[in-house]
C-alpha cells in the first residue's frame, strides 16, 4: 500500500540523543518524500535536542517501559500515550531500531493507537502489528551503520533524500556567552584548544580516567593545546577529577553549558576527542572531526559523515551485555579484542586528523564500510 498520501507521521526513536540524532536523515527522508509532518515520540533523555532537529514539527515524550531509561514504568502513562497518539490521528507510524531491540511491543503502541500504516524491521513475522515488515538480517548477515540501516527502512516506503548528513541547528549568537564563559573559567579562546569529553552512560564504555588524563598531558605539553574536560552537571565530578589528574592547561567545564550552548562550543573545536556517546553525534551533526575511545559495543554507531579515528578497546567480560544479539556480535565480529589505546595512539589520531584537511569520513573503523559483511559462523 502507498504511503504517498501520507501527510501526518509518528516516527517512533525511544532512546538516547544520540539515537535520535542519527535518525535524522531518515525522518528528512520522510518529510520531503511525501510533505509530510514529523511528530517524534522519543524519551526524557532525547528531547533536549529536538529543537535543533529541523526536521521535526512536534513531539512527545514518554520513557517506554521496555527502553532502558532512567526513569520508573508508569503503566497509567503507557495508557496516556496510547490516548494522545489517537487523538493526533497519525497516517502511518514508523519505528526505529538498533538490530538488538525487538520493535514489537513499540508496534503493539502504534497499533492501539489505530495508526494505518507502521513500519519496522522486525526478526519473527509480525502478523498485524506491522503493515511494512522488513525481516532483520542484522547482524547475522551483514551489519550497516545505525543511519544507513534508517535509510534503508524507510525507502522501503519510497521515501529518500539527497542528504544523508546528520544536521542540527544551532545559532552563532550562542558563541558569545560560551565564549565568555570559556574566558571566566580560565580559557584563552584566542589560542588552540581541544573538547575532551570523558562521560558515558554505561560502565562498559568507560575509558580509564588515568589514560585520559596521560593523553591531555601531552596534549597540553608537546602540542600547546588547552584542554576542554565537558560533561553534564551529573558528571561534573568527572571532569573535576580528570582536570585535577591533568594539571595545568586543562579546565573542567562538566555542567557548565546548555546543550545549546555545548553544540555551539562543539561546532567552533577543531577536534573533539570523546567515548562513545552522544557527544560523538553532535560533532558529526556540526561537521567537526572526532577522535573517539570506542568500547566493543556497537559496532554501527560510530561518527558519520565527519573525518574520524575510532580507536576499539575491549569490554571486560563482566560487564557484557547479556542481550543473545549482542552476544553473538561479540562472538563473531568482536572476537578479538582489542588492547586499550595508549596515550601517544590518542596524539597520532589527533595529529592525523588536523594536518589531514582531505581526509575522508570513515563509517566503521579500520577493515569496515558502511555495508559490512560478516561471516557467520
Amino acid at each position: 500500500m502507498s504511503w504517498q498520501g501520507c501527510k501526518n507521521i509518528l516516527c517512533i526513536r525511544p532512546d538516547n540523543m544520540g539515537d535520535l540524532i542519527m535518525t535524522g536523515p531518515a525522518i528528512r527522508a520522510l518529510k520531503t518524500t511525501f510533505g509530510a509532518r514529523i511528530t517524534v515520540l522519543t524519551s526524557s533523555m532525547a528531547k533536549g535536542i529536538i529543537r535543533h532537529m529541523p526536521e521535526i514539527d512536534d513531539a512527545i515524550i514518554y520513557d517506554l517501559p521496555w527502553v532502558k531509561t532512567a526513569a520508573l514504568p508508569d503503566a497509567e502513562g503507557f495508557n496516556e500515550v496510547v490516548a494522545a497518539l489517537k487523538k493526533k490521528q497519525f497516517d502511518a507510524a514508523v519505528i526505529f531500531t538498533v538490530y538488538s531491540q525487538n520493535p514489537l511491543p513499540t508496534a503493539m503502541l502504534a497499533y492501539l493507537a489505530g495508526i494505518p500504516k507502521i513500519l519496522a524491521y522486525c526478526r519473527e513475522n509480525p502478523y498485524h502489528l506491522l503493515t511494512d515488515w522488513l525481516p532483520d538480517q542484522e547482524p547475522y548477515s551483514f551489519i550497516k551503520h545505525q543511519v544507513r540501516r534508517d535509510l534503508d527502512l524507510v525507502a522501503a516506503v519510497g521515501a529518500f533524500t539527497t542528504n544523508p548528513a546528520l544536521q542540527l541547528q544551532v545559532s552563532d549568537t550562542a558563541w558569545q556567552p560560551v565564549a565568555q564563559k570559556l574566558t571566566a573559567a580560565g580559557i584563552d579562546v584566542t589560542r588552540p584548544w581541544l573538547i575532551l569529553h570523558p562521560g558515558v552512560s554505561e560502565k562498559k564504555r568507560a575509558y580509564p580516567t588515568t589514560q585520559w588524563a596521560e593523553a591531555a598531558r601531552k596534549l597540553i605539553t608537546e602540542k600547546g593545546f588547552q584542554i576542554l574536560i565537558t560533561g553534564s552537571p551529573a558528571e561534573r565530578q568527572l571532569t573535576d577529577e580528570l582536570a585535577g589528574l591533568t594539571g595545568a592547561g586543562s579546565v573542567s567545564l562538566g555542567g557548565m553549558f546548555s546543550l545549546h550552548e555545548y553544540i555551539c562550543l562543539v561546532k567552533h573545536t577543531p577536534v573533539m576527542l570523546s567515548v562513545n556517546t552522544g557527544s560523538i553525534h553532535i560533532a558529526a551533526a556540526v561537521g567537526t572531526p572526532v577522535v573517539v575511545l570506542y568500547a566493543q559495543t556497537n559496532p554501527q554507531h560510530t561518527p558519520w559523515g565527519v573525518p574520524c579515528r575510532v580507536l576499539e578497546f575491549a569490554v571486560p567480560v563482566q560487564l557484557r551485555s547479556k542481550n543473545e544479539v549482542i552476544a553473538y556480535v561479540n562472538k563473531t565480529h568482536y572476537n578479538v579484542p582489542a588492547l586499550m589505546p595508549a596515550a601517544d595512539d590518542i596524539i597520532r589520531a589527533v595529529d592525523e586528523l588536523l594536518n589531514s584537511p582531505g581526509l575522508p569520513a570513515l563509517p566503521f573503523p579500520g577493515k569496515q564500510n558502511e555495508n559490512l559483511a560478516i561471516e557467520a559462523s
